[in-house]
């Protein structure tokens, strides 16, 4: 059979209604444990393996994958309301999010999330289902040389988001690396930065510079405003849908993050953390 005809049976399967009732039970529990900052979506995985116990192999395969994909979505939530990521893919949607969420436009935002969250997932999982024969082939050549031009292209891809103050950028990009390399090193074992401290030896993990940096830094400067600044409510301005002037303007990113992140996400060494940082114009709603 080839390879269209084994994505057709699978689409045909998934297409079963228990099989998209598992689906629906995935997406809804992976998230609302997504949800919660810290918690990314190998933990909601993690944490909700009993579930799938009583379930057949396709059925828990499938269950495993809403939550999964879930608990990616779950983390824009809190990223869009309180400027907080759940994980570390979603710190770009809460530099971006959360603007809208303070203009009253949060169901827009998180509207915008979930349905981009579904096209792109959706189009990369069916080129993924044509491509990963010659993927394979490339992972298995991929060699320091390989490895070295990747983090090059890391370096320049971040290099574009400094902004007006270059000064800034290289100084967050360098406390960035010396953070990264606190742990043990991989190639020689030895222990880096630690500086004795047994906790220190696993390395520090994106989330929690994540969580620290955006929920910490909202905590403490509302608590620095103290009786200054009294409760607001941000009220809902305009509509909680999407409009017409919101899918004509949001459909092409879409797309163009799909074909940004589908190849990064693909190479060795990818994935949802180094997608956000490729050079893109992000447009401010």
């Amino acid at each position: 059979m080839s390879t269209f005809d084994f994505l057709m049976q699978g689409l045909i399967s998934a297409a079963e209604p228990m099989n998209l009732f598992y689906a629906l039970i995935g997406v809804t529990l992976g998230t609302m444990v997504g949800v919660l900052p810290g918690i990314g979506p190998a933990t909601t995985v993690a944490l909700l393996l009993p579930v799938t116990y009583q379930l057949d192999p396709t059925g828990s395969l499938i269950m495993f994958a809403g939550i999964y994909y879930g608990g990616m979505y779950g983390g824009s939530t809190t990223s869009i309301l309180l400027n907080t990521p759940g994980e570390s893919a979603s710190i770009v949607t809460a530099l971006e999010g959360n603007k809208m969420a303070r203009k009253g436009r949060g169901g827009p935002a998180l509207a915008t999330a979930a349905i981009g969250s579904f096209v792109a997932g959706l189009i990369a999982t069916l080129a993924l289902a044509f491509i990963a024969p010659y993927i394979v082939k490339l992972a298995l050549v991929f060699g320091p040389r390989e490895y070295f031009a990747l983090m090059v292209l890391a370096f320049v891809t971040v290099s574009s988001a400094f902004g007006n103050s270059s000064l800034r950028g290289l100084t967050s990009l360098f406390i960035g690396l010396a953070l990264s390399l606190v742990g043990i090193d991989q190639l020689t074992g030895q222990n880096r930065l630690s500086f004795g401290v047994p906790d220190l030896l696993d390395g520090i993990e994106v989330t929690t510079m994540a969580v620290a940096m955006f929920a910490i830094g909202e905590t403490l400067y509302i608590a620095a405003q103290g009786a200054q600044a009294p409760d607001r409510i941000e009220a809902v301005r305009g509509s909680v849908w999407m409009t017409a002037k919101d899918w004509g303007r949001s459909w092409k990113a879409w797309l163009r993050g799909t074909v940004i992140g589908f190849p990064i996400g693909a190479m060795p060494a990818g994935g949802a953390r180094s997608a956000p940082s490729s050079p893109m114009r992000r447009k401010r709603s």
